[in-house]
């Protein structure tokens, strides 16, 4: 089709437009916690987008998890309606990245362009990908004008912490309510050749033992919490990571190792809190009174949510019936259902189509390990017809030296464009 030549044409010569972009999103630091310079990178959209012909909204998400004057949660929404009537695509995209640790040979913030990849955080995870996806819709539009329906693009707040200052409160204020969005693209990094269609369940919940404090000299005065939180720790060790590791999944989870239950132990706090770093003294000598542990369970599509809370109830009571003075406390912190869109959708056939057209090779379907803002299309929007698809490693997102490769972000801006053109153009 000769038009869409002149699509791949026009996609080719915003190569060096696609850098900088990337290049210019990883230098604003949006770290979350605690949410920084939202509003600068929503400002930065809106000039970008504007001048490409779409009418924006800057939108707050008042009242939400960390909403504060100090650090307000921002979101841009912009769409540029077409010609004739007809579906909206939505390319969402989170602007938060997660802390930098150690480990970097580069600047986190720099942006470096080195051997044909742009280094820095967020790179991969996921300003790459935004950056492809305002670049695909610009490209289409330039081939394109006369399109039908319309074209959406957001960048979000607060993915990296739930998403609830972000996608959450637009699903709740009709953002994606189905009559107004049709077909709804994430550009996660889940490899430019994968469909991702939905992710893992996850339950996260803080565990505290009890204890009583006492003289360290004389801890058979008091009682350590500390140790009583062993004993949780042991039982976790000894019956349920093994049972965890015999569930499987039919869902396409990436990588293998996803495919089976798994939980992270978050943290862990007893005792004496930790003094500044220039302390200099020593300890007191206490017995202490409380620990707590924040645990990450990821579940399966499989198993009921009161099933994975039970479990870990029953460890608990068990040894509350057979320790002695075990006492303990447990407290919800957010619970997430699985959420998979079928591989026959509307937009999951055609992002895989184009994949094929562009890659020669057929699409992968699969599902993420952890949640992304599915969740809330699904759940709070009703809008079902949603995947990711984006360019970018799955396994350099939270990594040092996180990366995008260039030539990944061309062929899934490529992707995107075409995937416009079937979706928004008149087939006969």
């Amino acid at each position: 089709m000769a038009d869409l030549d002149l699509l791949m044409d026009e996609i080719a010569g915003r190569r060096d437009n696609l850098i900088a972009l990337t290049q210019e999103l990883i230098r604003i630091p949006t770290l979350n916690p605690p949410g920084e310079n939202y509003q600068a990178i929503c400002d930065y959209l809106d000039r970008r987008l504007k001048a490409s012909g779409f009418e924006t909204q800057l939108v707050r998400a008042h009242g939400t998890p960390g909403d504060s004057e100090r650090y307000p949660r921002w979101n841009i929404v912009a769409r540029r309606q077409g010609k004739h009537a007809g579906d909206c695509v939505h390319f969402n995209s989170h602007t938060d990245v997660v802390e930098v640790g150690k480990g970097w040979t580069t600047d986190p913030f720099g942006g470096e362009l080195i051997d044909g990849k742009i280094y820095g955080r967020g790179a991969c995870d996921m300003k790459g990908g935004l950056a492809a996806s305002i670049v695909a819709c610009e490209a289409f539009l330039a081939v394109f004008p006369d399109f039908h329906g319309a074209i959406e693009i957001s960048g979000t707040a607060d993915e990296e912490s739930g998403g609830y200052g972000g996608v959450a409160y637009l699903a709740e204020q009709g953002f994606f309510d189905p009559a107004r969005v049709q077909h709804v693209i994430i550009p996660e990094p889940l490899n430019k050749d994968r469909v991702c269609l939905g992710h893992r369940g996850g339950w996260w919940a803080e565990i505290e033992t009890f204890g009583e404090i006492a003289h360290g000299s004389m801890p058979f005065l008091g009682d350590c919490a500390v140790r009583h939180m062993g004993a949780v720790l042991d039982k976790f060790e000894s019956d349920l990571f093994p049972a965890m590791a015999q569930r499987r999944t039919d869902m396409p989870v990436v990588p293998e190792g996803a495919r089976q239950s798994t939980m992270n132990i978050n943290s862990i706090h007893g005792g004496q809190k930790e003094q500044d770093d220039d302390f200099t003294g020593l300890p007191a000598h206490c017995v202490p009174d409380s620990c707590r542990i924040v645990i990450d369970r990821r579940f399966l599509v499989e198993e009921p949510l009161d099933e994975v809370r039970g479990e870990v109830a029953g460890i608990l009571d068990g040894l509350k019936a057979d320790r002695p003075k075990f006492d303990y406390a447990m407290r919800e912190l957010n619970s997430v259902l699985p959420s998979m869109t079928d591989r026959d959708a509307p937009v999951a056939a055609t992002v895989a189509a184009q994949i094929a057209q562009v890659m020669g090779k057929e699409a992968e379907f699969v599902a993420s390990p952890g949640t992304y803002d599915q969740k809330h299309i699904d759940r709070i929007g009703k809008l079902k017809n949603c995947i990711a698809y984006g360019p970018g490693i799955l396994e350099l997102a939270h990594k040092p030296d996180e990366y995008i490769g260039v030539d990944d972000m061309m062929d899934s801006v490529a992707v995107m464009a075409r995937t416009l053109a079937a979706l928004l153009l008149p087939t006969d």
